[in-house]
């Protein structure tokens, strides 16, 4: 059994949407002084890794919970050859297999320190409907964001709409097309728009 982290490591010096200044490391005791170290972190919720919930983008939508962990089967799908938006012709050359679809692309081998790429590849809105229309349940990309500036932020309001977990922030660099089986765990938060997650691959 093998198995594969595709979460993205969380540094100060981390990529962050937009380049927001989304993470903080304190220490708030050192050895020198309290013989032991004490670290406190301050991150927005949608930095790295993480999972949105309905309540994100939909006025009446669900806040984290326990829906949103992940243990079954999963598909990667190479679409390493897309520049811009992945539609439904692009996925309309690929056989949907599972209902969670991890969507590989370009982005995956961007630094995960380098500055906020905004051309980075996205769902575009006919992509979206064209897997609600396989009964997908879970969609994960391997950049910041599931969309880039689509006016009303319509990939998201299709999937979210649907109930429809979307996974941002994997890395999929060292990942080959196929299934695997994905356990996703979201932090414990309560009333929340998303949550951090660590996401790994089973092979």
């Amino acid at each position: 059994m093998k198995y594969i982290d595709i979460s993205w490591p969380i540094s100060a010096a981390m990529t962050t949407y937009k380049d927001r200044k989304d993470v903080l490391f304190t220490q708030t005791k050192t050895w020198e002084s309290d013989n032991v170290r004490e670290t406190s972190l301050t991150m927005g919720l949608h930095t790295g890794t993480h999972i949105d919930a309905p309540s994100h983008m939909l006025e009446q939508g669900n806040s984290v919970g326990k829906d949103c962990i992940i243990m079954q089967s999963c598909q990667v799908i190479d679409l390493t050859s897309a520049t811009d938006g992945i539609t439904k012709d692009d996925l309309m050359q690929h056989e949907v297999k599972e209902s969670i679809i991890l969507l590989k692309t370009k982005n995956s081998f961007f630094d995960v320190t380098a500055p906020f790429n905004f051309n980075f590849v996205f769902l575009e809105q006919s992509g979206a409907a064209y897997l609600v229309k396989h009964g997908v349940r879970a969609i994960g990309v391997d950049y910041l964001g599931i969309e880039r500036n689509q006016p009303n932020h319509p990939t998201h309001k299709i999937l979210l709409e649907k109930g429809i977990t979307i996974l941002e922030g994997l890395r999929l660099e060292h990942v080959e097309p196929g299934t695997y089986k994905l356990i996703c765990l979201p932090l414990a938060l309560i009333g929340v728009d998303a949550a951090p997650a660590r996401a790994l691959l089973v092979q």
